[in-house]
């Protein structure tokens, strides 16, 4: 009975799949499994070919009363497919149909199962994509952020306002007295002793009328003129 229904399911998957099989015995063959996949909008440069899988097949003599003998490999030189290892992903894609297994004992079922591993397979593909868009979103936002605090000032509250008057203050203080110490720098460097002049009357109580030089119309003398007269007279 298993033998007859191997046969005629080799029949079947013959007709469905005429260019993805091949036979490698009469209980054993190859099913290459092309991946479809909608194109990723997160990365339009990606021109990479869908990944393709190759189902190894091989019926236990109880075949359909007992679980086929399942393999997964890539094909002979397949180049690498961004999200996506048949080495690494094997083992959670054959544990992902072993539920489609028990359900289909009893039947043909390598269909059902190629089925079942080929959209386990895209939709894995298509998460680790939407995971990694929102990685790359989420990157984008935190550097957008960053930028943004160039533009906007620290958040005023109690302590950082009372942080920002402290610090005011001082600059106040700190240049009111640079301004004190620029302002007395100037007095003293502009600062001229004015020479002292006397009058009329102080040169007559000293008796020196007469003793100016002719041609001085000016009532006053200077200091430094009497002190002139006084060495004279000596």
């Amino acid at each position: 009975m298993g033998k007859e229904e191997q046969v005629e399911e080799r029949e079947v998957l013959d007709s469905i799949f005429p260019d993805e099989i091949t036979d490698i015995s009469d209980t054993e063959y190859r099913i290459s499994i092309k991946l479809d996949l909608p194109d990723d909008v997160y990365d339009e440069d990606d021109s990479s070919e869908p990944p393709t899988l190759v189902l190894h097949v091989r019926y236990p003599d109880d075949y359909p009363d007992e679980a086929p003998m399942l393999d997964l490999s890539p094909p002979h030189n397949a180049p690498p497919y961004p999200y996506f290892s048949i080495a690494a992903d094997k083992e959670q894609l054959l544990k992902g149909i072993k539920g489609t297994i028990l359900e289909n004992i009893g039947m043909a079922m390598i269909f059902t199962l190629v089925t079942t591993l080929k959209e386990n397979a895209e939709q894995l593909i298509i998460d680790r994509r939407a995971e990694a868009a929102k990685v790359h979103e989420e990157a984008v936002l935190a550097a957008e952020r960053e930028e943004n605090k160039k533009f906007h000032g620290t958040p005023v509250t109690p302590v950082t306002f009372m942080k920002w008057r402290v610090g005011f203050l001082k600059e106040m203080e700190e240049k009111r007295q640079k301004e004190e110490e620029e302002k007395l720098a100037e007095l003293k460097k502009a600062k001229v002793k004015e020479p002292v002049r006397l009058t009329g009357k102080q040169l007559w109580e000293r008796g020196l009328v007469g003793k100016v030089d002719e041609g001085e119309d000016d009532d006053s003398i200077t200091a430094e003129q009497f002190e002139r007269l006084k060495v004279e007279e000596l």
